[in-house]
């Protein structure tokens, strides 16, 4: 179906359609995990970060792609999980930034917002690596750039699109050895041709059946499950589920405007021009409900239900010029579905009717500096026994995480603001919890003191946390932090879920594997052979600590026997054994010299 353009009710549909397709084949895209563990994470972190996006955008969508865009940017960003939901993430608001100026993008706006989603992302990753995501979605916008000059058809530069992508995704292995050699695509480039897929479908059939958003996230389960909508170009709006009309008196609606504007923090703004956004909510509830703002450095995004329309707009001069304002009278309206015989809401032709948001619990405020304590510190953890570890050294907050379980950026922006110290460190425990606590960092950025510390395992952090002198300065700290990840090697007994073959070694699926610093160097029938292979490959003098970290299915007996065999094999190794209940993993190892 040819498409001149798309705007927000377009994009909105492509949107939903493509966390619909993610959602579908979400354990496929975990599947193809490099490593043959069972908690290979990349399509669940994509799918949790892609349905916290739809979700934001299902009740703030709008006829302006530039305001979806944006509505969606936002709910990406605070609900991004892991590394691949980061950098979805990105290439998001890239995409969000370039349409914010766009009631509708035409064909070359479109390849020119995806491309801006690339090099918004490839600036967020501190050490790009082709041959994954980012190569897909940088083929793909490439190839869009290029078509766009030759079409003016959305629909042709999407179709054109898709298939690099495919074509991209198909040539990870060639980019990145190691895909190649398990036999894998790029789990992450895989997740996005999904969500390309999910735009292609919605354009070229016109009706998109949206997905139950929050229930592809088994960990979201306070997620209501919507109704599905439809979405219908020919009619150019979502026909959304309302309550009956018949049932409310016309003069109950109290606030009776429905306003939706954009204020240009960069145009007009005055000299009292400072935006905090819970004052502003506190002004606007005074005589208003239903309040939605989402605001970043160059915009404001407004919804609001109120009595007395020209004191909002005269709030909202204080901080920029007005944009794309949106006046409706919900009492007209009423009065015409009654006097129509209806009983459904109306059509939204400019935008969807948006549920009253319930008010979020208010952060602790933070005492004058005065009160502060000098540090506070955020640990990830995957276990009872280990959060009791990171509290008994003095952490603060402890986020229940790991692989298949990652914290999302939202999670260490809340955490960050529970706490009360002048440094917040953090902890992030998994490779792949990295770029999520560096994302809230960035989104507190002259707010908050925080650092983070890349810690990548779970005994890296427990030998950070333990280096850490409360009588030091910050540069001191963060220097002997930095300086004890060095000084870990992290080992990790699990079993493999499929048969594949890793450099040299012939893994078979249901045997014991043991990683150690990202790496597979043992495989075995027995448990207790794939920990001693491990822990030999570990071990370099005998001389070492050796941390056990027992996993909820490590049994009492193979713990004895291993701890024997070290004595009998490493009598000059220093041993302790904690429980630390972590699942999937029976055993985690700390060797430190």
């Amino acid at each position: 179906m040819t498409k001149r353009s798309i705007n927000g009710m377009d994009f909105t549909a492509m949107v939903l359609a493509g966390a619909d397709k993610l959602q579908q084949h979400a354990e496929h895209v975990n599947s193809l995990n490099v490593f043959p563990v069972p908690d290979g994470d990349t399509g669940t972190n994509m799918n949790l970060t892609m349905t916290a996006g739809a979700r934001e955008l299902r009740s703030n969508n709008s006829a302006s792609i530039g305001q979806c865009a944006g509505v969606l940017s936002k709910g990406l960003l605070m609900g991004a999980r892991g590394n691949s939901g980061v950098i979805l993430s990105q290439l998001f608001r890239g995409f969000g930034r370039y349409a914010a100026q766009y009631e509708e993008l035409n064909s070359q706006q479109f390849a020119a917002a995806l491309q801006t989603g690339v090099d918004t992302a490839y600036k967020a990753v501190v050490k790009p690596v082709e041959g994954t995501i980012l190569t897909v979605a940088k083929e793909a916008a490439r190839h869009a750039v290029y078509l766009a000059r030759r079409t003016t058809d959305v629909t042709e530069v999407m179709t054109e699109t898709l298939a690099k992508a495919k074509e991209a995704l198909a040539s990870t292995p060639d980019l990145l050895p190691v895909l190649k050699q398990v036999g894998v695509v790029d789990s992450g480039g895989q997740g996005l041709v999904y969500i390309y897929e999910g735009f292609f479908e919605y354009l070229t059939s016109g009706i998109a059946a949206a997905p139950a958003v929050g229930q592809a996230a088994a960990a979201d389960t306070a997620a209501p499950a919507p109704a599905v909508v439809l979405v219908k170009p020919e009619a150019n709006h979502l026909h959304v589920q309302a309550s009956a009309q018949s049932q409310l008196s016309t003069e109950d609606i109290e606030f009776l405007y429905d306003m939706e504007f954009f204020i240009n923090r960069l145009l007009g703004a005055g000299p009292t021009s400072r935006f905090d956004e819970d004052e502003f909510r506190k002004a606007l509830s005074v005589n208003g409900d239903s309040i939605i703002v989402i605001s970043d450095d160059e915009t404001i995004k407004v919804h609001v239900h109120s009595k007395t329309p020209g004191e909002v707009l005269n709030l909202a001069l204080l901080y920029g010029e007005i944009t794309q304002i949106h006046i409706l009278n919900m009492r007209e309206q009423h009065r015409d579905l009654l006097t129509a015989g209806m009983d459904i809401a109306p059509s939204p032709e400019v935008f969807a009717d948006i549920p009253e948001e319930k008010s979020p619990a208010p952060a602790p405020a933070v005492p004058p500096a005065d009160d502060l304590a000098p540090y506070g510190f955020i640990a990830v953890s995957s276990g009872d026994g280990i959060s009791e570890i990171f509290k008994s050294l003095g952490v603060d907050v402890v986020l229940a995480g790991g692989q298949t379980m990652n914290p999302s950026t939202e999670d260490f922006v809340n955490a960050i603001s529970s706490i009360s110290a002048k440094h917040v460190y953090i902890l992030p425990n998994n490779s792949n919890i990295v770029l999520a606590a560096q994302q809230a960092k960035e989104l507190l950025e002259g707010e908050r003191e925080i650092t983070v510390i890349p810690s990548k395992s779970i005994p890296q952090g427990i030998a950070a946390a333990f280096s850490f002198q409360e009588d030091e300065t910050v540069d001191s700290n963060t220097s002997g932090m930095l300086e004890a990840l060095s000084h870990v090697k992290s080992g990790q007994v699990t079993y493999a879920v499929r048969d594949t073959k890793f450099e040299e070694m012939d893994i078979k699926s249901g045997q014991y594997i043991g990683i150690s610093n990202s790496k597979i160097v043992a495989a075995a029938e027995d448990m207790l052979g794939a920990s001693q292979a491990l822990l030999s490959n570990m071990l370099e003098n005998g001389d070492e600590i050796v941390t056990i970290l027992t996993g909820q299915d490590a049994d009492f007996a193979s713990t004895e026997a291993l701890t024997g065999w070290l004595s009998d094999n490493y009598p000059e190794a220093e041993v302790e054994v904690h429980e630390g209940g972590q699942p999937i993993y029976y055993y985690l190892f700390s060797v430190e010299a």
